[in-house]
């Protein structure tokens, strides 16, 4: 069980993590608005150039969306008092774990088992 003093520390860093996800976002929203702008006089290196740092703000802010899915899940297990229970073995996560990764949903044991069958179905 977590104390309060890591609890309230585990709040503090979902929070910035939301608050920098956010600014993120509103910076990749400002990028997409802009890309169409200044294309005169550019050559074909410069606009596949441009594509390609386009293509990968796009993932980023896809990738960041999925994190920002589990940073809330993750205040609310906390709000409920269950982020530091694993949703495998029901065994506490540890604190350093969660300091981490407050995200993590599973203890190291289980996390540790399920990348161990992940790698053994993975094809040679």
């Amino acid at each position: 069980m977590l104390t309060p003093d890591q609890t309230k520390e585990l709040k503090t860093i979902l929070e910035a993590d939301l608050t920098r996800l956010g600014d993120s976002a509103h910076k990749t929203m400002e990028f997409t608005m802009d890309r169409d702008r200044d294309r005169i006089g550019r050559d074909s290196m410069d606009e596949a150039t441009e594509e390609e740092v386009y293509s990968t703000q796009l993932r980023l802010a896809d990738r960041e969306s999925f994190l920002v899915t589990k940073i809330r899940e993750a205040m609310l297990r906390l709000d409920a008092g269950k982020l530091d229970e694993c949703e495998e073995c029901s065994e506490p996560i540890g604190f350093k774990r969660l300091l981490a990764r407050p995200v993590t949903t599973l203890c190291f044991e289980c996390k540790s088992a399920r990348e161990q069958v992940e790698a053994d179905d993975r094809p040679e």
